[in-house]
């Protein structure tokens, strides 16, 4: 099946082509992709897509934010503490990503040329901005949202596309409500960087991790 072969391709693009992506081919992903399930089907996803001009324009002033010191602040606030499991598999996954860069630990300055680039959102020609309803009950739709972002991932997969679910797409909400017509009563929930990958970049071919079944599943007979 497709569908299983997309599961395990699909990884995080740190390095995308300069070349577009059309308005169409994100349309028909949505479309496609709308179809994940949402608690009561209540689908409270809103969608803002950001590309050509205004997508250069957003990658630099967002990365401009980061380089002048700015201190991150997206309008749903990440936990400051992660458990020490999910921590160290946070840490482990930063590793890969130096290694595959050549970029030693102490290295600062290479390390925030790096940072530079995710805030540059990796240099993706397009961007999909996922937006809720400031009413709604956070827990059930962040839950939703994930559901969505997955299948639309998946699709984009299918369709050759890399796809990066970017914190760093929304650390700076000041900078998009600037320079993008989003509504006040919605909440910018996360950020997608889309367009095409560099599979010739080490950054993007790096081997992945995941926990053991036995470490993650208690079985009840």
């Amino acid at each position: 099946m497709q569908t299983r072969s997309s599961v395990k391709k699909r990884r995080t693009i740190r390095s995308f082509l300069p070349d577009p992506v059309s308005g169409d081919v994100i349309r028909e992903l949505i479309s496609e992709a709308r179809w994940a399930p949402s608690w009561g089907n209540t689908q409270p996803w809103e969608f803002m897509i950001v590309n050509g001009s205004a997508m250069e324009n957003l990658k630099n002033k967002n990365r401009d934010a980061l380089v002048s010191g700015v201190k991150p602040h997206p309008e749903i606030q990440m936990p400051e503490k992660f458990p020490e499991i999910h921590s160290s598999r946070y840490k482990d996954v930063g590793k890969s990503v130096l290694t595959s860069l050549s970029i030693p630990r102490r290295d600062l300055e290479a390390r925030m040329e790096y940072y530079g680039d995710m805030f540059h959102l990796f240099n993706a020609p397009a961007l999909l901005l996922v937006l809720l309803d400031r009413n709604l009950l956070l827990e059930y739709t962040m839950l939703d949202v994930g559901l969505f972002l997955q299948t639309f991932m998946l699709l984009a997969c299918d369709r050759g596309l890399g796809t990066a679910s970017l914190a760093a797409s929304v650390n700076y909400p000041d900078v998009l409500r600037e320079h993008l017509p989003i509504p006040e009563d919605k909440t910018i929930a996360i950020g997608v960087a889309v367009g095409w990958p560099d599979m010739d970049a080490p950054v993007n071919r790096f081997e992945r991790k995941r926990a053991p079944i036995d470490e993650v599943t208690t079985w009840v007979e």
